[in-house]
């Protein structure tokens, strides 16, 4: 074994602190809630449709155009409502979803500098 000595060495100053703002505890969780949310691909597939149609859309649409059953849908619509992504509104017997403007622009606010 070879022993060197390091007291002589001049520290290379590599590594900057991190700055910007960081997060606290509650916004971290919440923000986790949202990842974990857009974590499967039908939720994100719902996503895209309502930003595509830009209008609330009722949770029968949505069983054609991603080929699930109506009680795959409602979880993964319960899911993103939840998760603070989706506003739902009730009309009569059917449900209308649409996207929670606000929501997103805190995700893209989480993710500003990523790039």
């Amino acid at each position: 074994m070879m022993n060197i000595d390091m007291s002589s060495v001049a520290l290379i100053q590599c590594c900057r602190p991190l700055g910007g703002p960081t997060l606290s505890t509650e916004e971290v969780e919440a923000a986790a809630g949202v990842f974990k949310a857009l974590g499967d691909p039908a939720r994100v597939r719902i996503l895209n449709l309502l930003a595509k149609q830009g209008e609330p859309t009722c949770a029968c649409e949505f069983e054609p155009a991603l080929g699930l059953t109506q009680a795959t849908v409602s979880h993964h619509l319960k899911k993103l409502t939840d998760a603070g992504l989706l506003a739902r509104e009730q009309r009569g017997k059917w449900a209308y979803f649409s996207i929670n403007t606000e929501a997103l622009a805190r995700v893209s606010d989480l993710l500003e500098g990523v790039r």
